[in-house]
């Protein structure tokens, strides 16, 4: 009788013991599957902020700050035209939209061609080829974007009825590019090349792609331009620039 009342005993202590380490094992389970899927959400969210190989370095290195100097990139800064004029009719939620549905198709299109968008301000698209990994193609692709923005613009403005145009400027040069700050921190552009790159945008003509000298240098022997002649930049005195019209083919 003794015997199996300690037998019973150990059963039981048995069955509790083996109980709590299955509630234990399956709450360990989730924990894990929880911290799996917050990782995973973490990475997703630092890629649709950083370039992949910068979100890498960041991931691999102790240091938040990095900075790199590239020598050849090109840079395209594209703004729409009117559009205080455009947003004073609308709700924020409608404005919000509304630049939502511009810059969506212009993320595509930036995808499809494989070059970096920096930021957008405002109404303002800011991308460049050639960082952070170097493309000797990277005025090309940057061209055929450019090309491509007034036949998206178009269809956009048959979508929602509202007549969409924008200045764009594209220019050339070495650029330093990294991440500076601690706290909402996002990958950047520094540099002459960046400001002159802006300042054609700024000086540019609606639905016009208005290039630099030294981006025309690139181009010239593949694409079509027209001259504009030189105009007054701020900072820069008179400047060469030249629009970029479509490109060269060659008949066979």
């Amino acid at each position: 009788m003794r015997d199996t009342f300690f037998a019973i005993n150990m059963a039981g202590v048995s069955i509790i013991l083996y109980t709590v380490m299955r509630y234990f094992q399956s709450q360990k389970a989730k924990v894990l599957d929880a911290l799996a899927q917050e990782q995973a959400r973490s990475e997703q969210l630092l890629r649709s902020i950083l370039p992949e190989s910068v979100a890498q370095r960041l991931r691999h290195s102790s240091a938040a700050r990095i900075a790199d100097s590239h020598d050849a990139v090109t840079i395209l800064f594209a703004d729409l035209v009117d559009f205080t004029r455009i947003s004073a009719s609308l709700t924020p939620t409608q404005v919000v939209d509304m630049l939502n549905h511009v810059f969506s198709r212009f993320d595509a299109l930036a995808e499809k061609y494989g070059v970096e968008k920096i930021k957008t301000i405002g109404d303002a698209y800011m991308v460049v080829a050639g960082a952070p990994n170097p493309r000797p193609d990277h005025a090309q692709v940057i061209a055929e974007m450019a090309l491509e923005v007034p036949l998206i613009l178009q269809q956009i403005s048959q979508e929602t009825g509202q007549p969409f145009a924008m200045r764009i400027g594209i220019n050339s040069g070495p650029v330093v590019a990294g991440i500076i700050g601690n706290t909402r921190f996002s990958y950047d552009l520094w540099g002459d090349a960046v400001n002159l790159a802006s300042r054609m945008e700024h000086s540019g003509l609606a639905n016009e792609v208005q290039v630099s000298a030294a981006t025309y240098e690139l181009l010239k022997d593949d694409y079509l331009f027209e001259p504009r002649g030189r105009i007054d930049i701020k900072g820069k005195g008179q400047v060469e620039t030249y629009l970029l019209k479509g490109k060269r083919y060659t008949s066979s």
